[in-house]
C-alpha cells in the first residue's frame, strides 16, 4: 500500500492487509516536522533544506522507521508552491525506487526515528496569515512565502485587506508599515529591516507584480500598511 498526504491515521487492522507493509512519502527529512505543514513549517523556521522521506506506515503520526530520503535546498526565491513541486518530483522518484527494490528482493530495509529530534509542523491556521509590521523584515518575507499559494499573508491598506503573495527582506529600518520607495517594488519598513512588495491584490482583483499595482492604485512614499 503506498500512502500520499492522507490526513488520518490508518488502523492497524488496514495495515496489516497488504503483505509487504504500507509506505508513505513525506515532504519533510524526518524525523523533523511530522504532520500536516511540513513544508510550510519549514519555510517560517528559515530552514536552509527540506526534503522528502519514504518511511513505513504505522498507527501514529508520521512515526515509522524511515526507508530513503531526499533532500532540496530552500532558497530566498522558494515558496511552499515551489517547494511542493520540486519535493512532488523528488517523493515520487523516490517511491518508484523503493518499490523496485522491494519487487526485486521482497524486503526493504528502514532505520527507526530518533524520537529526540522529532518536531511537529501543525496545520496551518488562517490567523497565522496576518502581517505584523513589527517583526523582522526576514521573518515576514518567510511568511509570505510559506503563506503562497495558502492561505496567502495579509495585511491591511487604505482600509481594505491587501493580500502579499511575494516579497523580500532587504536592509535598512523605517517606521513599521510605512511606505519608503515606490520605485523598485514596494519598500515597506519593518521592525527590523525592510520588505519589498513584489506582488499582490486587493479585494475583487487581481494577483498583480508591483509594478503594474502602482500603475491603478495611488501609493505614496510615507503612507502606511497596518495590521489586521
Amino acid at each position: 500500500m503506498v500512502v500520499a498526504a492522507y490526513g488520518l491515521i490508518i488502523p492497524t487492522s488496514v495495515l496489516n492487509m497488504p503483505r509487504h507493509g504500507c509506505f508513505n512519502v513525506h515532504a519533510s527529512l524526518l524525523p523533523r516536522w511530522r504532520g500536516a505543514a511540513p513544508i510550510q513549517r519549514s519555510l517560517l523556521a528559515g530552514d536552509a533544506e527540506t526534503g522528502v522521506t519514504i518511511m513505513e506506515v504505522v498507527p501514529a503520526l508520521d512515526a515509522g522507521a524511515m526507508i530513503i530520503k531526499g533532500s532540496l535546498p530552500i532558497t530566498e526565491q522558494d515558496t511552499a508552491q515551489t517547494l511542493h513541486d520540486g519535493l512532488a518530483d523528488i517523493g515520487a522518484r523516490l517511491m518508484l525506487q523503493s518499490l523496485n527494490k522491494l519487487e526485486a528482493e521482497g524486503r526493504l530495509d528502514a532505520e527507526p526515528q530518533d524520537e529526540s529530534l522529532v518536531t511537529y509542523a501543525e496545520k496551518l491556521q488562517k490567523a497565522e496569515a496576518a502581517i505584523n509590521w513589527h517583526d523582522s523584515a526576514e521573518n515576514l518575507s518567510r511568511q509570505v512565502r510559506a503563506f503562497n499559494p495558502f492561505p496567502v499573508a495579509q495585511t491591511q491598506l487604505h482600509g481594505e485587506t491587501c493580500r502579499v503573495w511575494l516579497a523580500q527582506a532587504l536592509p535598512g529600518q523605517a517606521n513599521a508599515g510605512e511606505v519608503v520607495a515606490v520605485d523598485d517594488g514596494i519598500v515597506v519598513g519593518c521592525g527590523n529591516g525592510l520588505l519589498r512588495i513584489l506582488e499582490l491584490q486587493m479585494p475583487g482583483g487581481k494577483r498583480l507584480k508591483a509594478r503594474d499595482f502602482l500603475a491603478g492604485h495611488a501609493l505614496n512614499i510615507g503612507e502606511k500598511f497596518g495590521s489586521l
